[in-house]
C-alpha cells in the first residue's frame, strides 16, 4: 500500500500549530519548561488518585497467570537489577521494570482511559515515570511532573487521530503512549528541548501496538504500555547522548498520521498541542468501575438498571445492545466468539458476556473473570441470544453511552439507556469510590497494612523528597 501524505491537511488551519513550529518542538518545549507547581492543585489532587488507581491494579493482576509469567519471563531474560517491581519480590534493570510494571497496571484493563483519545492514558506515563524517577532519584512532585506531561501528550496525539487508530487495526495505547512517555523520561533524564525532540523522533521507530488479540484473547494487548514505557527509556538516552530522530515526528510525509492512517488520514494536528498548560486533559481521563474495556461499562450498569425493572436470568429471552459500529467491532464482533469467550480476556472484550454474567451475579468484578464464571453455562445460554445494532444516538467517541432493548419470555420489553458512560468526567467516580477500588484491587495480593503503607506514600507523593519509599511499599522485597 502506498503512503499518501496529505499536504492540504496539513496545511490546513485545523492542523498546524499556531506559531509554525513543528508538533514535536512544541511539545518539547512545554516538557522542558513544566515543573508541579503550574499544575492547579485539583490536577495534583486527581492525579494521585489515578497513579493510586494504577498501582492497585498492578498489584493485583500479580495474583493472576498473565502477571506471575511476564515476571518469569523478564527475569529470566533480565537476570536480576536495581529497581524494585511492584507486587514482586524481585528488581529488574530499568526498561525491564518499566516493561513489567506498565504490563501489570494494565493487564487487567482496569486501569483509566482518556475518551476522546481511547487510551488508556496512565499506564505508560507512570511505568516510565516511576522507572525514570527511580534511577535519578529525584522527588515525587518531580515524578508526578513528568507523569502528567505524558498524560497530556499522549491524550492530545490520540484525540487527534480522532478515532482513525481503531478503524485501521491499530492499539492506540501502545501506539501513542510512547510519545508521551519519551517526554516523561526525557524530563526526570534532564534531557534538553532540543534533544526531547529527538527522543519523539526515535519513538516513532518504536510506536507500536495493534488489535489482533480480539480474534483470540491473547494477552499481548496487556504489554503494550510497558513496551512503550521502556521504549521511552529508550528513546531518551539515545537522545541524551546526540542520536538524532526526525523533527516532523507527527506531521511529516511518513510521520505518525500519514503513516499509520493512510490514505484517510483526517487527523485534526491542532488538537496535538491545543491547550498544553491550560487545558487539563487529565480531567478528561475517566476512572474504570468495572475490570472490561470500557465500551462494555454502559452495558454492565444498563443491565443493573433493567433487572431492577424486572428482569431475571430466568425470564429474560433476548437483549440487543446499541452501540457505535466503531465500538462493537471491538466488544461485539464475531458475534459467536463474543458470545462464548474462550477465557478472561476475551470476555473483558464481549459484551454479550457482561451483560449475561451481570444478569446472572448480579455483579461485574474481577471475581467474575474466573474459569467458572467463563464456562457457566446458564450465562452463556443468555449471552447466546444477546445481539447488536448500530445506535443513531450514541455519544460516542466523546462518551461510551449505550442502550440495552431486553424481551421476556412473558412478551414484556425493557429498554434503559445510559448516556455518559459512569466513570467518566460527565459521571464521575468519586475519590471515595476510587480509594474503595484500590483497597479492593490491592488487598488481594496484599495485606491491608501494606496497602495503607502504599496509599500513605501515593497521597503524599508531592512532598516526598524521593519515590524509594513508594517503590519499596509496592515491592515485596525485604
Amino acid at each position: 500500500m502506498n503512503v499518501i501524505s496529505k499536504p492540504e491537511q496539513i496545511s490546513s488551519p485545523s492542523s498546524v500549530v499556531a506559531d509554525g513550529r513543528t508538533i514535536s518542538a512544541t511539545l518539547a518545549s512545554f516538557a522542558a519548561s513544566f515543573d508541579l507547581e503550574k499544575a492547579p492543585r485539583q490536577v495534583i489532587e486527581r492525579a494521585k488518585l489515578h497513579i493510586l488507581d494504577c498501582f492497585g491494579i498492578a498489584l493485583a493482576s500479580t495474583t493472576f497467570e498473565f502477571g506471575q509469567r511476564a515476571a518469569n519471563a523478564l527475569r529470566g531474560l533480565a537476570g536480576e537489577g536495581g529497581y524494585p517491581v511492584i507486587g514482586f519480590n524481585m528488581a529488574l534493570p530499568v526498561r525491564d521494570q518499566a516493561l513489567l510494571n506498565g504490563t501489570l497496571i494494565h493487564g487487567l484493563d482496569f486501569d483509566d482511559t482518556h475518551t476522546d483519545g481511547v487510551i488508556h492514558a496512565s499506564a505508560s506515563a507512570l511505568a516510565a515515570a516511576f522507572a525514570q524517577g527511580l534511577r535519578y532519584e529525584v522527588s515525587g512532585a518531580d515524578m508526578m511532573a513528568a507523569y502528567l506531561i505524558g498524560v497530556e501528550v499522549s491524550a492530545r496525539i490520540g484525540a487527534a487521530a480522532q478515532g482513525g487508530f481503531h478503524t485501521r487495526g491499530y492499539h492506540p495505547t501502545g501506539l501513542v503512549g510512547v510519545f508521551g512517555a519519551a517526554l516523561s523520561a526525557s524530563k526526570l533524564g534532564h534531557l534538553t528541548a532540543k534533544q526531547m525532540e529527538d527522543a519523539q523522533g526515535i519513538a516513532l521507530s518504536q510506536s507500536s501496538g495493534n488489535l489482533e488479540f480480539l480474534s483470540d484473547g491473547a494477552w499481548t494487548k496487556r504489554m503494550h504500555p510497558g513496551w512503550a514505557a521502556t521504549s521511552a527509556i529508550t528513546a531518551a538516552a539515545l537522545a541524551k547522548e546526540g542520536f538524532k530522530g526526525p523533527s516532523q515526528t507527527y506531521e511529516g510525509r511518513y510521520g505518525l498520521f500519514n503513516l499509520y492512517l493512510g490514505q484517510e488520514n483526517s487527523a485534526n494536528l491542532a488538537m496535538c498541542t491545543e491547550g498544553l498548560g491550560e487545558v487539563w486533559e487529565l480531567e478528561n481521563v475517566g476512572f474504570k468501575p468495572y475490570p472490561a474495556c470500557h465500551f462494555n461499562h454502559a452495558f454492565a450498569d444498563a443491565t443493573l438498571a433493567l433487572m431492577n425493572q424486572g428482569l431475571s436470568a430466568d425470564n429474560v429471552a433476548s437483549v440487543t445492545a446499541y452501540i457505535h459500529p466503531t465500538q462493537a467491532a471491538v466488544v461485539c464482533e464475531p458475534l459467536d466468539q463474543k458470545r462464548r469467550p474462550q477465557n478472561a480476556y476475551d470476555a473483558q472484550f464481549s459484551i454479550p458476556y457482561i451483560v449475561a454474567t451481570s444478569l446472572t451475579r448480579g455483579r461485574f468484578t474481577l471475581d467474575e473473570l474466573d474459569s467458572d464464571a467463563i464456562n457457566d453455562e446458564r450465562a452463556l445460554a443468555i449471552a447466546a441470544n444477546v445481539d447488536w445494532q448500530d445506535d443513531p444516538e450514541t455519544a460516542f467517541p466523546r462518551y461510551y453511552s449505550g442502550k440495552l432493548v431486553a424481551r421476556t419470555k412473558d412478551g414484556r420489553t425493557l429498554e434503559h439507556r445510559e448516556r455518559v458512560n459512569r466513570g467518566s468526567d460527565a459521571n464521575p467516580l468519586s475519590a471515595d469510590d476510587i480509594t474503595e477500588k484500590f483497597w479492593a484491587n490491592a488487598t488481594r495480593a496484599v495485606s491491608r497494612s501494606k496497602a495503607q503503607t502504599v496509599y500513605d506514600e501515593v497521597m503524599n507523593l508531592d512532598s516526598a523528597e524521593d519515590v524509594w519509599p513508594l517503590a519499596r511499599a509496592l515491592s515485596l522485597a525485604g
